[in-house]
């Protein structure tokens, strides 16, 4: 690392020191924050259909002083606050939530029903943690709005739709969001898991999660009556042996020690048990590190694939689409290792932890691909106390996506408001050029 750069870090590192928020300024944010964060929880929206809460979102934003723009990629939006010269930082939050049927228990809990895009009645839960990213980002605006003498510059809030089909990030990209708004110098991004425990940071240098490719196979058969096996092609039969034949991808063809997931998350296939269908569907999440593992993956998916259909007697070859992906997001190293000194001022330095990257993915890659040096960060939401229980049994808590999850509201979304500001204050504070010098040296992988 050179003099230059060494100076520049202790530079910003002093001045984070300086620029966390005192909690009195949180304390006065947390209440509305909390309230909000309820009220996104008990109606949340699917995916692309976050009209709502958006809608909620702008306003608060707007009554904060931010000049809000709606409709950004679908139902994303876009609120800046500009104050005087400066570098332009982005803080984005997800809106939306989950098919999942909520059975938290908690006196807030969602009871929301709807229809999803194929027409199916689902439930509807925000069990990844959105609300309380939206909750953070509102407490997080209000005191940077009524605290503009400790900052300077452009000050973006993005609310972004459908992380959850990883399709909103590209989604506000084509709608011309680097061209409507001035150009993120840096990004900034938070989001909450019980792997830690409320009260602490996680920050993943370099590799945060995981690239992300979704498959839907149907393996094609041919029907009969369930008592005359031999008179049809059973496309179950073969699906449950390419089940089980795709678990050797990483247990038998990727190195040991690289990171690869097969998992099927479903199977459709038959109306009756004495019928033996036409088809049968296979829906798969694929998760790799390496661009190499990943194309080694994905070419040995259809090749299994197509294998145990031939094996099977299929008088089709299945069909293989890929319908979603994204690529893991990218922490840039000298940011991740500034911001990790201002988060250490501002919660504690034992209240900030190194972790290795994640296996979940998101879109949030998609900014970085555009150019925005950005860090990605954790917030805790397990309960300590449980979080130390679990851990001395041997077990875990609730992840994301479950029925269960619930994150422990006081202190995560204190955290994550003292965090937000306090990294907010400190990129607001230096210079452009001085944050492009920062990450110019780390920024390709």
């Amino acid at each position: 690392m050179t003099p230059c750069k060494l100076l520049l870090i202790g530079f910003l590192s002093a001045l984070s020191m300086a620029q966390a928020p005192a909690s009195k300024e949180v304390e006065s944010v947390y209440p509305d924050a909390r309230t909000f964060y309820v009220d996104l929880h008990s109606h949340p929206e699917l995916s692309g259909h976050e009209v709502q809460t958006a809608a909620k979102l702008a306003g608060r934003l707007r009554s904060a002083g931010y000049e809000v723009t709606e409709h950004v990629g679908g139902t994303g939006m876009v609120a800046v606050l500009k104050n005087g010269t400066g570098p332009t930082i982005m803080l984005r939050t997800e809106l939306d939530a989950l098919p999942v049927e909520e059975k938290t228990g908690l006196e807030y809990a969602s009871k929301v029903r709807t229809k999803d895009d194929a027409g199916r009645d689902v439930p509807v839960m925000h069990a990844c943690g959105h609300d309380l990213h939206m909750a953070s980002l509102l407490g997080t605006a209000e005191i940077m709005a009524r605290s503009k003498n400790a900052w300077h510059g452009t000050l973006m809030l993005v609310g972004q739709p459908a992380e959850e089909t990883i399709s909103g990030a590209k989604s506000m990209v084509a709608d011309g969001f680097l061209t409507r708004f001035p150009k993120p110098d840096i990004g900034v991004a938070l989001h909450v898991g019980n792997d830690l425990p409320a009260g602490k940071i996680g920050i993943a240098p370099g590799t945060y999660d995981a690239n992300a490719d979704s498959l839907r196979i149907t393996i094609y058969g041919k029907g009969g009556h369930g008592s005359a096996p031999h008179t049809s092609i059973d496309p179950i039969v073969i699906a449950a042996r390419t089940i089980l034949a795709l678990q050797t991808i990483p247990s038998r063809e990727v190195k040991p020690g690289e990171m690869a997931v097969v998992t099927v998350g479903y199977i459709r296939a038959g109306t009756k048990n004495n019928i033996i269908p036409d088809e049968a569907e296979l829906g798969l999440t694929v998760r790799t590190y390496k661009p190499d593992v990943r194309k080694q993956v994905l070419a040995a998916i259809a090749r299994i694939t197509k294998a145990e259909a031939a094996a099977g007697g299929a008088l089709r070859e299945p069909a293989i689409e890929h319908y979603e992906s994204t690529d893991s997001v990218f922490n840039n190293p000298a940011l991740a290792e500034r911001l990790k000194g201002t988060l250490e001022s501002a919660l504690g330095k034992d209240n900030v932890e190194i972790q290795p990257p994640h296996t979940a993915s998101e879109d949030y890659s998609v900014f970085v691909e555009q150019g925005i040096p950005s860090l990605y960060f954790s917030l805790g939401g397990a309960d300590p106390a449980k979080f130390t229980e679990a851990k001395a049994a041997g077990t875990t808590l609730a992840s994301n996506h479950s029925s269960l999850f619930a994150p422990d509201v006081d202190p995560a979304l204190h955290t994550g408001i003292m965090a937000e500001v306090a990294v907010l204050r400190n990129l607001l504070g230096a210079s452009a050029d001085q944050l492009h010098q920062l990450t110019a040296e780390s920024r390709s992988r």
